[in-house]
């Protein structure tokens, strides 16, 4: 879809959509458009339900007097409520109102509120935001399409005062988005597509961008020293792979010494389970236990088109853990690249395992600012926040704030649980330094993150799990139902308010 700014003008064709605030009241678009059409937003109002309240939509198919197929009024909430959050939902309700409605064009009418700090410009770019986020579709492999589902809304003009600087505001969004699409596009696609060399290759893409990108085989790896990575897929014909990402978005000999910041991600392109096999009932799920990583590539795909100026590294750990004849078996004991041991006593507990090895190579190879990690770790974490909220693991309370403010900004929420030395002792083993579980059914996102935690050292560190928030099973106003990229405008965010050079 093609979305176009413009100020103030003509009179519009397509479908028109104004905004009406909580109680009815008229902004000053909706004002100017009631009057043109002799009342009739007002008597629009009597017969209906509608009232102005935030997710509210009211439809009028051909309004007389006019050369519209159609009037969308939405509603807008209180004006003090109307922040950029509110305002991107709003612009993927609007497109999903529109989408397949029939109308080709739309336009949005966006005013100034009274009490609101926003200007119309930066409302705009957050409207398009949203928009945009809400017509992904995935439909490669879709030989026939339903004409009813299929979107006739080809292009959105949305006019306001400021009209060139919501342009330039929407040009950074828009390569932000273009990350969360490629994010979602990786997890969507079935694992007889998406495996480690495949999605290795992926990476190498976006040297496109600018991004430089290493792609570390198993005899690389198995020369570092990644026994915990490479007993996860061993079992699997597929090789695994281990690949760096490196955006150096900040210029001079001096900003170049400057130390990194890093994002992690698991990449578990299919988990059976291994010898440790999952039930079958759920297990086609299992083609998105590489979310984790997804995110980080789609996260350096923005970085590098927007230009952030930033160093930053990605590294993604990917392997497929697979019951072979070969396949690592529960009590065999693995060496991780950090020389420490490990118990495997359940081959299902494999994502810890490979971001043993990556978290470790991350950390002594580049000594970053940070390191942020996300993985579909646990589903004890569905069990405890559902998909409302990430689940947010640290040893920095400064980077958990700003984890947690940028979650809020974007509307992508985590919720900081507890780590300490009585979880830690969960995971003691009787004949290596550690085991992969701690044996008992409570506390398993913690005990993961525990886990996490030995390969850290004291570098600033933070473990999202996003095994309930990855997918969500029916549309959202910012995204239809499927893969969500929950990640990729947070740590944007992040990079963006603390840690890019100004």
């Amino acid at each position: 879809m093609k979305i176009v700014f413009s100020g103030p003008g003509s009179a519009a064709t397509g479908a028109l959509v104004v905004g009406v605030l909580e109680d009815n009241t008229l902004t000053l678009s909706a004002k100017a458009l009631d009057k043109k059409i002799n009342g009739g937003l007002r008597r629009a109002f009597k017969t209906s339900r509608f009232k102005g309240k935030v997710g509210q939509s009211l439809t009028v198919v051909t309004p007389a007097g006019t050369r519209l197929d159609r009037l969308l009024i939405v509603g807008l909430g209180k004006a003090k409520d109307v922040d950029e959050q509110a305002l991107c939902k709003l612009g993927g309700r609007i497109y999903a109102g529109l989408a397949a409605s029939g109308s080709k064009t739309a336009t949005i009418l966006v005013d100034s509120l009274d009490g609101l700090t926003l200007k119309p410009d930066h409302m705009a770019a957050a409207i398009a935001e949203g928009a945009l986020l809400r017509s992904y579709r995935f439909t490669k492999y879709q030989t026939k399409n339903e004409d009813d589902a299929k979107p006739t809304l080809t292009t959105m003009t949305i006019r306001c005062r400021g009209s060139a600087k919501a342009q330039a505001e929407f040009r950074a969004r828009d390569k932000v988005v273009q990350g969360v699409f490629m994010t979602r596009d990786l997890v969507t696609e079935p694992p007889n597509v998406i495996y480690p060399d495949s999605l290795a290759k992926r990476c190498k893409a976006l040297t496109k961008l600018g991004v430089k990108v290493e792609i570390l085989g198993e005899a690389q790896m198995k020369r570092l020293g990644m026994g915990a990575l490479l007993g996860v897929g061993q079992g699997s014909v597929r090789e695994s792979k281990l690949v760096v990402m490196r955006w150096d978005g900040k210029r001079g000999a001096k900003a170049k010494a400057d130390k990194p910041v890093c994002f992690v991600g698991k990449g578990i392109t299919f988990d059976t389970g291994g010898i440790s096999l999952k039930p079958s009932a759920g297990m086609e799920d299992m083609k998105y236990d590489m979310g984790g990583s997804a995110v980080v590539i789609g996260l350096m795909k923005a970085l590098a088109g927007r230009k952030a100026k930033v160093n930053a590294v990605g590294v993604v750990a990917l392997a497929e853990n697979m019951p072979g004849p070969n396949a690592q078996r529960p009590s065999d004991v693995v060496t991780s690249m950090s020389g420490q041991t490990i118990e495997v006593l359940n081959t299902d507990a494999e994502g810890r395992l490979v971001l043993a090895d990556a978290l470790h190579y991350a950390n002594t190879r580049f000594k970053p600012q940070f390191i942020v990690d996300l993985a579909t770790l646990t589903g004890a974490i569905v069990v405890a926040l559902g998909s409302e909220y990430a689940g947010l693991f640290s040893n920095n309370d400064k980077l958990s704030e700003r984890l947690t403010d940028a979650g809020e900004e974007v509307g992508e929420l985590l919720w900081r649980l507890p780590q300490g030395e009585v979880y830690d002792k969960m995971l003691k083993s009787d004949i290596a330094d550690m085991k992969n579980i701690s044996g008992g059914r409570g506390a398993g996102s913690i005990t993961a993150a525990q886990f996490l935690g030995r390969f850290i050292g004291k570098t600033p560190w933070a473990h999202l799990d996003i095994a309930g928030v990855t997918w969500d099973k029916a549309d959202t106003p910012l995204s239809p139902k499927g893969a969500t990229a929950f990640g990729v405008r947070l740590l944007n965010r992040l990079v963006a308010d603390h840690y890019e050079a100004k």
